[in-house]
């Protein structure tokens, strides 16, 4: 089964707790602290492997969960980080965050890897946190909690040349006669379900890979057929090859066909009408053909067009050729803007607050990722810790912001699912 799209939620792994701990040692005076820190939480990464090339294996996987950092011990020993977890893509994966809509990672080249969402560092342990001023704290930290991410995992087919046209007009005949991909081939509609991938030399030795699509149809950008599914695959292609039956088998108009497909990956993405583009002009050896080829070239003159039949290989290798010569000139594109890609977004210039505090149902509620991964990190078992916690908040500017808004003695304080009692 071919699968070139799901959604996942995947969870890196939590820090290990830090430990705390004094050593206690017959003949060492004043011991002191002794607590390690905790390790490291699964990263998720994901990797490519040329031997896939279908999203099959995450089709019934909803989420992936990292395994979390060993809590750290007694005599300043640290927890063991937990091993990664690495999942297996197909070449020309693309991770989009469905909550911000901007692109994690294009997983283009044979090796590729990417951490898609980082695990949580470990707690430091008491040791970690004495001071001149404090010799022996009696706290330790929480692990960071590890990132969660709501991901659109696709696979855009790494192919330099895509074979695009209506149904039933040979694009599977085509390219089984220039390689040796063995697409289903009938003499009905969506005969092709899935692309094909084909290898193909020109005479001087040049060899480039193929894309059979599925036939598109009228509004195939909106979703028609199957053209909505399978115009992703496109977009990576560095030419487009439109396969036209300039026999009118079907009754149609050869020049109607030509526009009506431009259109339909124009609606898609804009960007696929600046491709180099030849029209292939298949099925010569039926009845009308020529006539209908010279109507169609006095209304095309800017795409170069080559006649062929794939069904008895006439005119092939030069269609090989031309597209060989167009691929050796044409440099490699980046399929996405630095706008779409999230590592080159700018956070520096969409600066936010670091909490934020509304007045909900009497209760004042205190959101914010900053205060929110303090409080998970905070054991608030050990009164040194909640003592720190507090003058965190203090230092933030939460205490002046609750008694700006009219918090009083004794009223209600939220973080996450926890209530608190305001004191001044």
């Amino acid at each position: 089964m071919f699968v070139d799209e799901v959604t996942i939620r995947v969870i890196a792994g939590n820090g290990g707790d830090g430990c705390c701990a004094f050593r206690r040692e017959k003949y060492v005076e004043m011991g002191g602290p002794f607590g390690g820190n905790g390790g490291h939480g699964s990263d998720i990464i994901f990797q490519v492997d040329e031997g896939l090339h279908t999203l099959l294996d995450l089709r019934y996987q909803k989420m992936i969960k990292g395994k979390k950092g060993e809590n750290g011990k007694g005599k300043n020993q640290h927890g063991r980080s937990a091993e990664d977890v690495i999942v297996k893509v197909p070449q020309g994966t693309v991770v989009t965050d469905l909550d911000t809509g901007l692109i994690i990672c294009d997983l283009k080249q044979k090796n590729d890897r990417f951490v898609v969402c980082k695990g949580g560092r470990g707690g430091r342990g008491n040791t970690a946190f004495k001071t001149q001023r404090n010799t022996a704290p009696d706290f330790c930290e929480n692990g960071e909690p590890g990132e969660e991410k709501e991901l659109k995992i696709e696979v855009k087919m790494i192919a330099d040349v895509g074979l695009v046209g209506l149904p039933s007009v040979g694009k599977s005949t085509f390219i089984s006669a220039v390689s040796r991909a063995k697409p289903k081939i009938a003499a009905y509609h969506f005969t092709t379900l899935v692309p094909n991938l084909g290898v193909t030399k020109s005479r001087d030795g040049y060899s480039f890979v193929l894309a059979d699509l599925p036939g598109l149809i009228e509004n195939a950008s909106l979703g028609e057929g199957l053209g909505d599914k399978f115009l992703r695959h496109i977009e990576r292609t560095k030419v487009i090859a439109h396969v036209i039956d300039m026999g009118s088998t079907e009754g149609r108009d050869p020049y109607e066909d030509f526009l009506l497909i431009n259109k339909e990956l124009e609606n898609f993405n804009s960007k696929l009408m600046k491709k180099p583009m030849i029209v292939i002009a298949n099925k010569m050896d039926v009845v009308g053909a020529e006539e209908n080829l010279i109507q169609f070239s006095k209304k095309v003159q800017d795409i170069e067009i080559f006649p062929v039949s794939a069904a008895s290989s006439q005119g092939l290798l030069e269609v090989i050729d031309a597209l060989a010569t167009i691929l050796k000139d044409r440099p490699e594109e980046e399929l996405f803007t630095d706008d779409e890609i999230e590592s080159h977004v700018l956070y520096q210039f969409q600066r936010e607050e670091p909490y934020t505090i509304h007045f909900e149902d009497g209760v004042f509620v205190i959101r914010g990722e900053k205060i929110e991964k303090l409080f998970k990190m905070t054991k608030f078992s050990s009164e040194e810790g909640a003592k720190r916690f507090a003058r965190k908040l203090t230092k933030m500017g939460i205490d002046d912001k609750l008694e700006e808004m009219g918090a009083k003695e004794g009223d209600q304080v939220r973080i996450l699912d926890f209530y608190f009692d305001y004191r001044q």
